[in-house]
């Protein structure tokens, strides 16, 4: 008797031995996600639509108008820090992550000579249509860490917060390589009020929410501008109802 338990112990076993390696055979593990290759997808599907309406002019639910409200305070602090600092005729600026060109486009206006970038060419597409000059700004498509060149002014908006801390950080330091005089970024700031509004906002998925939102310590990304050898001078918080961005200018020590 016992002889026959042990015998249907080991059979048990080895039967889910198989099973288990049939199982690991069969289902695939879970790829690591690609933060990059999610924007890319994001912004050239679902999300092209709903943030061109929103970087738009046309008609919005409150809440995408409040959030055009708060993108476009964002803008008009950047324009308004930079005409304080001087004439923009000649400056050579790097908008990083232009969108349908809300920064670009302005800049290019006022005399600066403007090289724009995004990872979306649904994106890019949208900002060339709408510049008057075909020659400024210059787009193009590009993954932000692939940009060359070297510029008086280097400027990211709105990007950071697709990206986890150790990337951020990655991306700021090569921003930073790229210029020669000035750096203005935008993050959301990792506070234990933002940090509970953005796990309410995760209880309610839907269609445009492809992309994480990632907030970063404010600490943190001093921090990292200093390491690349800058020093912020100017700072501003900007926030709408649901639309919320730090903003600082770093200058190059």
């Amino acid at each position: 008797m016992t002889s026959l338990f042990w015998q249907w112990q080991s059979l048990l076993f080895l039967g889910l031995v198989m099973v288990g390696i049939t199982i690991g055979l069969l289902v695939k593990p879970p790829r690591p996600i690609n933060d990059k290759e999610v924007v890319k997808e994001y912004f050239n599907g679902v999300g092209f639509d709903r943030w061109r309406r929103i970087y738009g002019t046309e008609p919005l639910s409150s809440v995408q108008a409040d959030i055009r409200l708060g993108h476009q305070q964002t803008i008009d602090r950047v324009l308004s820090w930079l005409k304080e600092e001087g004439n923009l005729e000649g400056l050579t600026v790097c908008d990083v992550g232009c969108g349908t060109g809300s920064l670009s486009l302005p800049l290019a206006q006022l005399g600066a000579k403007v090289s724009a970038s995004d990872i979306s060419a649904k994106m890019v597409a949208e900002a060339k249509a709408q510049a008057s000059n075909p020659d400024n700004p210059h787009f193009q498509v590009a993954d932000l860490e692939q940009i060359t060149g070297t510029y008086d002014t280097v400027i990211c908006l709105d990007v950071l917060i697709h990206y986890p801390l150790a990337d951020a950080q990655r991306m700021i330091k090569h921003l930073a390589r790229l210029s020669s005089r000035r750096l203005i970024l935008s993050f959301a700031p990792k506070t234990l009020y933002y940090d509970i509004l953005k796990k309410i906002g995760s209880l309610f998925p839907g269609a445009s929410k492809a992309t994480r939102a990632y907030l970063h310590p404010e600490n943190v990304i001093r921090q990292t501008l200093a390491e690349a050898g800058f020093t912020v001078t100017k700072d501003a918080m900007q926030k709408t109802k649901f639309y919320f961005s730090r903003l600082l200018l770093a200058q190059r020590t």
